[in-house]
């Protein structure tokens, strides 16, 4: 039977395209496109077997890194080699040949990759899709085998919870900004290193997006710090800024929230440091007041 299997995500949804796949026991490649985010799943007789996804996919190195697989000296090896071939290589290949991992590291490390890719997908709600049939990834891709049903399973117990996020979180292109004090009140906030560090990333230029691909964490433990940093007030959807005016321009004085965002610098500054000294320190929190505005 040939598949001529195309159309909208809001007339079909990716579990219905999944399913019909997999009964189909069908063979090719699922392009997935929401606006400029295009996802690619590979299916061989019915099953997943790679998926790739620029703006969803997490780094391979990072997650080896955060894993105790590899040290981040390596990754900076690896990475430095890489750039030498012109991404011609592999990041993973790179780390094979030079015994930082062996295969089975990688490839349990690369099924988590997909396995996350396509929960994410599971949540979308518009787009577009087409099945191209027998055309797979290059002989270079570490192949998995998943089964369509355990993805859809699974991907469906964490969407209630994604959910939540996107309701706190609309809209991913969205940028955030520091949140300032109401006149008259200073906070006292007390945070965990998540938070920090994606509190560190907020600057009124970068979009939930951004700040998910910037961020060490997972995406979707990005997700959920940024709606606990919004709920709790400490930030709010912004307009994004303006580009810093030429050198030659007058430089007006510095408002009280650049000069709130810097003190939050220097304190996220402190508490990486205090955390370098206290080696065996584990989830420590930091508190500090964020000065109220004037």
């Amino acid at each position: 039977m040939d598949l001529d299997l195309q159309g909208s995500i809001e007339k079909f949804t990716l579990p219905e395209i999944f399913q019909l796949i997999a009964v189909s026991r069908k063979s090719g490649t699922l392009g997935i496109q929401k606006d400029e985010s295009i996802v690619m799943i590979y299916f061989r007789n019915g099953d997943i077997v790679y998926g790739y996804g620029p703006r969803q996919t997490y780094h391979l190195g990072q997650l080896l890194k955060e894993r105790g697989m590899l040290t981040a000296q390596q990754l900076d090896e690896a990475v430095i080699a890489q750039a030498r071939t012109e991404n011609s290589l592999r990041l993973g290949e790179i780390l094979i040949k030079k015994r930082f991992i062996d295969r089975a590291d990688l490839e349990k490390v690369v099924r988590e990759q997909i396995e996350q890719l396509l929960y994410s997908l599971l949540s979308w709600q518009s787009g577009s899709f087409k099945f191209y049939e027998d055309q797979f990834p290059t002989e270079e891709e570490i192949t998995v085998n998943l089964s369509v049903e355990n993805v859809i399973l699974e991907g469906l117990r964490r969407h209630d919870e994604m959910s939540m996020i996107k309701e706190v979180l609309p809209d991913f292109e969205q940028v955030y900004s520091i949140s300032a004090s109401q006149k008259g009140r200073s906070r006292a906030v007390t945070m965990e290193a998540a938070e920090w560090n994606i509190m560190a990333l907020v600057d009124g230029f970068r979009s939930v997006n951004d700040i998910c691909e910037l961020s060490s964490m997972e995406r979707e433990d990005a997700l959920k710090t940024m709606a606990k940093l919004k709920l709790a007030g400490l930030i709010t959807p912004s307009e994004r800024k303006k580009a810093a005016a030429p050198a030659a321009a007058v430089v007006s004085a510095p408002t009280e929230l650049d000069n709130m965002v810097k003190r939050l610098a220097g304190l996220f500054e402190d508490y990486l440091k205090e955390k370098t000294s206290h080696p065996t320190m584990d989830r420590r929190v930091t508190e500090t007041v964020l000065g109220e505005q004037v």
